[in-house]
């Protein structure tokens, strides 16, 4: 497993061109796609020396790790944000937020439908590794989720409501996927289908 950051800037000016970076491989990203992309072509478009990109990623893996490190951050933030103004009383609401978020994301994130959470289509090690050394990208996620939908897991799940969420996150991963694919700004209908079978089975007594 690569490392993703070298290291962290402190200084505002560093942390300015990490995310200079970060922002110009998402841009990449939508136009040339995963293979396509180049550390040149990143700190050519991010307007830094190659040497700067490499103060901060070891090479392309440990840069998409962090894009995909950081477009979790930022799903988790919106998502509490969301928590925390609409207070969810049960799974199926919680599901729609989460959902929502990440249509909302994929729509509005360069780079986000080519490397969201880990590379999307990709199941090479590398790729399914983004964001953790031991666990794959989708139960890296799982775990980051598990804090908003503990209490309402819980009681509606059955024995283990940890799997049940990590198996819930694998079936929203393939049907977000194939509606994205459908149409680039997330097919209303299998979006609408994805919700419906996570509440499904996660509350299948709501």
């Amino acid at each position: 497993m690569h490392t993703a950051v070298r290291r962290r800037p402190v200084q505002r000016r560093s942390l300015e061109r990490f995310e200079r970076i970060l922002d110009s491989c998402g841009e990449l990203l939508d136009e040339v796609g995963y293979t396509g992309l180049t550390t040149k072509e990143v700190a050519r478009r991010a307007q830094v020396p190659i040497g700067t990109l490499y103060q901060f990623f070891p090479g392309i893996e440990g840069l998409l790790g962090a894009l995909a490190q950081r477009n979790l951050e930022h799903f988790t933030e919106r998502l509490s944000g969301r928590v925390e103004a609409e207070r969810p009383v049960d799974v199926g609401a919680l599901v729609d937020l989460a959902v929502d978020e990440y249509v909302l994301m994929h729509r509005a994130t360069p780079g986000f439908g080519v490397v969201d959470f880990g590379a999307v289509g990709w199941e090479d090690a590398e790729s399914t590794h983004m964001l953790d050394a031991v666990l794959d990208n989708n139960t890296a996620v799982a775990d980051r989720l598990w804090t908003f939908a503990a209490d309402l897991l819980t009681d509606s799940s059955g024995p283990d409501p940890r799997l049940a969420l990590r198996i819930a996150l694998e079936c929203a991963d393939a049907v977000l996927r194939l509606a994205f694919r459908t149409d680039p700004d997330g097919d209303p209908v299998l979006v609408a289908e994805c919700k419906r079978l996570l509440r499904g089975y996660l509350a299948p007594s709501g």
